[in-house]
């Protein structure tokens, strides 16, 4: 007598237990950030991915979901947050906020892979973590990732770091504004040129009243240089591999980078309406929330100590690197003043 073969699960059966978790660390995130606005939702999210990673709660049956929210939701929010860059907003900030920018973004990229070098890491983890402290945390991670050999460990310790550094500066930089001698606009412009999440930035900035503005639209000049840096540091992988015939070539600009270009050309035109930017403004939080808490789950805490002492000195150095480098540059260049 033959025995019926068990057809295979749908794909989409198999992600709708972890979906069902994500959906739900997703709303218990955005419910603690209402609570208490000082913590953001991208910051409890991460927290709550790692406490179900290093508490033993996490299960098999989930990783369909986690992997399939930490890549293709992640790749959607990058490309929802072209839709958020105001260009005509950016050129307001003169020649002196695109030398400030820029200026940060060399020497925090540049300089972190030199620390992690001098420490001993591997290239690609240097890698990651500069470029998610010079442009925009996770989503410049994921997006600079396919031209790596990152792991997941590798990136789930970047975005650890990203993330801690960057609720340290939600903390941190609203006391120091007036030791430093910053007026309102200036410290906006310190924020918006040092924090590293886009909502860490809203965070940090709201904590002085005036600031928020400003921080904003300098964050947002700092992640149009995203596609740039992504292209620099493929064709940079080109030149090296260039004698491996065996190496696969990536392309310049993944396709979702790319994508976010065109979203910030379609802003650019002013023909899309004031309600649609809102609402993919909103689903872009949403879909970076649940991206995040996803790479959240690939934070082993315990192992973290035990192994990444030198990731967190990296984290930490680049950190005071890119704050550093940001509050010279707003004391010299004086940019939108």
């Amino acid at each position: 007598m033959l025995r019926a073969v068990p057809r295979p699960a749908h794909p989409a059966a198999a992600l709708l237990p972890g979906l069902v978790v994500v959906a739900a660390a997703t709303l218990l995130a955005f419910g603690v950030q209402a609570l208490a606005p000082v913590l953001t939702a991208s910051t409890v999210a991460v927290a709550l991915g790692a406490v179900v990673r290093s508490t033993g709660l996490f299960r098999r049956s989930w990783a369909p979901a986690t992997g399939f929210a930490s890549r293709r939701l992640l790749r959607v929010a990058v490309v929802l947050l072209g839709l958020q860059l105001p260009l005509s907003q950016v050129r307001d900030l003169g020649w002196g906020g695109v030398v400030l920018v820029v200026g940060v973004v060399a020497v925090t990229f540049c300089g972190t892979q030199l620390i992690g070098r001098a420490l001993g890491l591997s290239p690609a983890r240097s890698l990651l973590v500069a470029t998610g402290f010079s442009i925009c945390g996770a989503s410049a991670i994921a997006a600079v990732r396919p031209a790596t050999d990152a792991d997941e460990e590798d990136v789930s310790t970047s975005i650890a770091l990203v993330t801690l550094c960057g609720s340290l500066a939600i903390v941190v930089l609203p006391l120091l504004r007036v030791p430093l001698g910053l007026d309102v606009h200036g410290f906006g412009v310190w924020a918006g040129a040092s924090v590293h999440d886009v909502g860490q930035v809203v965070a940090t900035g709201d904590r002085v009243p005036g600031a928020l503005g400003t921080a904003v639209v300098v964050k947002l000049s700092r992640v149009l240089l995203l596609a740039p840096l992504v292209a620099l540091v493929v064709l940079r992988r080109r030149a090296r591999d260039a004698g491996t015939t065996t190496a696969k070539r990536p392309p310049v600009l993944p396709f979702f980078v790319a994508a976010f270009v065109v979203a910030v050309a379609v802003r650019a035109t002013g023909l899309v309406p004031g309600a649609a930017l809102a609402g993919a403004q909103q689903l872009q939080s949403v879909l970076l929330v649940a991206a995040l808490f996803a790479l959240g789950t690939g934070i082993d805490v315990p192992h973290l100590v035990r192994t990444g002492a030198r990731s967190l000195v990296l984290g930490l150095s680049s950190w005071v690197l890119v704050a550093g480098v940001a509050l010279a540059g707003v004391h010299l260049l004086h940019v939108g003043a």
